[in-house]
């Protein structure tokens, strides 16, 4: 999730619980542009989350709650925000380091994605990539026979193709 979004979900939250009408005095300094010079206003005030002397007891308690609500959430966007970051970094790290390894998105069967996910829950490999490598790189060796022969057949098409390039090359005299 993006600051944008955060905000914007922060922001129907407020609106649902102090309601619309005067929550907009809370959001204009949020609405401007960041290249436009904020008019300061030191009179005005936001009391949407004070007591008012004309409020009920039950309303105040509801508001005290919402209040309490919005700054837990408020005050948990820094820690979430790091950990992001943290992720972010982790990610970058793996990729930096894994520069031998190859990525390759494969389909599989749902019984090959069983047996991928049993060696990852058995502990034995971290991720379902390293289990789906592991297995791509075993499949290769038992099928070793197989290879041989392709690279055989590789090696006699190239030889074909430079025979046909050479005729082509040939200039009759």
């Amino acid at each position: 999730m993006n600051l944008t979004e955060i905000k914007n979900v922060l922001r129907l939250e407020l609106q649902t619980i102090l309601g619309r009408r005067s929550f907009s005095n809370m959001t204009k300094a949020y609405q401007n542009s960041p290249y436009q010079k904020e008019e300061a206003n030191p009179t005005e005030t936001v009391d949407d989350l004070m007591l008012r002397d004309d409020e009920a007891e039950g309303d105040a308690e509801d508001r005290g709650r919402a209040a309490s609500s919005v700054r837990d959430i408020a005050s948990r966007i820094p820690e979430s925000l790091s950990a992001i970051g943290r992720d972010i970094s982790r990610t970058i790290e793996r990729a930096i380091s894994a520069k031998d390894d190859y990525v390759v998105a494969v389909k599989v069967s749902p019984a090959a994605q069983e047996k991928v996910d049993q060696l990852v829950a058995a502990g034995l490999f971290r991720n379902r990539a390293e289990a789906a490598g592991f297995l791509v790189d075993e499949g290769i060796k038992t099928q070793a026979a197989l290879f041989e022969r392709v690279q055989q057949k590789l090696a006699e098409i190239e030889r074909l193709r430079a025979e046909l390039r050479g005729m082509v090359n040939e200039r009759p005299a």
